[in-house]
C-alpha cells in the first residue's frame, strides 16, 4: 500500500506543477485592428453603385457586399459558395454571371484604390 501512495502523490505533484506552469504562460494581450484594413479606400463607380460613393475601409466594402447579395438573394441555392451576378455585379466581377465567393474579394479589389 506504501508504494501506490506514493506513487500517487508524486502524480498529483506533477499535474499540480503542469497547471502552474500552463496558467503563468496565459497571459493575454489585447488584439489590435490592423490600421490598413481600416483605411478608407476610394470606390469606383462601377461598385459604387452597390455599396454607395464615398470611401470605406475593405472590411466595410465587403459587408456591404455581402449585405446587397444576400437582399436581392444572388448566392447560388445549390453551392453557396458562388454567387450568381445581377447587372451591377457583372460590372464589377468583369462580366462573370458566376463567381466563388473567394475569387470576389480578388475582383473587388480591383475596384478599390
Amino acid at each position: 500500500m506504501a508504494i501506490k501512495k506514493k506513487a500517487a502523490k508524486k502524480a498529483v505533484k506533477k499535474a499540480v506543477k503542469k497547471v502552474v506552469k500552463k496558467k503563468a504562460a496565459k497571459a493575454k494581450t489585447k488584439r489590435k485592428p490592423n490600421p490598413a484594413f481600416m483605411k478608407p479606400m476610394k470606390i469606383s463607380d462601377a461598385l459604387a453603385a452597390i455599396v454607395g460613393g464615398k470611401p470605406l475601409p475593405r472590411t466595410e466594402v465587403t459587408k456591404k457586399l455581402w449585405a446587397y447579395i444576400k437582399k436581392n438573394k444572388l448566392q447560388d441555392k445549390v453551392n453557396r459558395r458562388n454567387i450568381n451576378a445581377d447587372a451591377n455585379l457583372k460590372a464589377v466581377f468583369g462580366g462573370k454571371t458566376t463567381v466563388s465567393m473567394f475569387e470576389m474579394t480578388k475582383l473587388v479589389n480591383k475596384h478599390l484604390s
